[in-house]
């Protein structure tokens, strides 16, 4: 019989956390092999380019699709797509230490289908504004944006817990900020792109999203519709 006082060392993570944990470091396990000379013989060093090529998000794609009026679903499925493939171990490595950490406390304080919806609709949003503002033909790869999401919801989290306790707002927002203000410290010395507008993009949906998926916001939003 298991001991009623028995507490694991780590707490258990959510499913859906898990998952999403698997299907990133599957990729990546599997491309890092490849490169490595251990799986799939010589060819097999240009896999990760030519996921990048056949599943990332390309701005230029996107403009060209909406100057033709056409939308080719394997065009369309790249913004589902791009958030599970990296561009190299470290960049992998980043984004699913983020991923469990944020994606933890959000699925504990929302559910987990607040923080799946969090983290798709996150990874859309952000490829959608970094292919509408911009012209760049820098591929977009990696789950930044849709971890940008969960550190959004994230925010709303700790921002509804300090407008009920009286707290700073602008405490909720101190992750964010910070990294935000590494991202311009980094580009001061090195050319780091514009993949920063994508994750920027991709916190804001979080945000925005959480207002719809966070316990008792709808029940918050018909009290103020009713008032009105």
């Amino acid at each position: 019989m298991q001991d009623p006082d028995f507490h694991p060392p780590v707490n258990p993570l959510p499913p859906a956390v898990i998952v999403l944990f698997l299907a990133i470091t599957g990729v990546e396990v599997v491309l890092s092999l490849a490169e490595a000379g251990l799986v799939g013989g010589p060819a097999a060093v240009g896999w990760r380019l030519a996921l990048v090529r056949d599943f990332g998000f390309s701005g230029l794609i996107f403009d060209a699709m909406i100057g033709a009026g056409q939308y080719p679903i394997e065009h369309i499925w790249r913004v589902v797509t791009y958030p599970f493939i990296h561009l190299g171990f470290t960049h992998a490595i980043f984004a699913v230490v983020l991923l469990l950490a944020l994606g933890k406390l959000v699925a504990e304080a929302m559910g987990q289908v607040a923080f799946l919806v969090i983290f798709v609709l996150s990874g859309i949003g952000g490829a959608l504004v970094y292919g509408a503002l911009l012209n760049d033909p820098v591929w977009l790869a990696g789950a930044y944006p849709n971890v940008y999401g969960l550190i959004g919801g994230y925010s709303f989290v700790m921002w509804r817990r300090l407008l009920g306790s009286g707290g700073p707002q602008y405490q909720a927002f101190t992750l964010i900020a910070l990294l935000m203000g590494l991202q311009l410290f980094w580009g001061i010395f090195f050319e780091t792109g514009f993949l920063w507008v994508a994750e920027l993009a991709g916190f804001f949906c979080g945000f925005g999203l959480s207002f719809l998926v966070a316990p008792g916001e709808w029940a918050r939003l018909r009290a103020r519709l009713q008032q009105r």
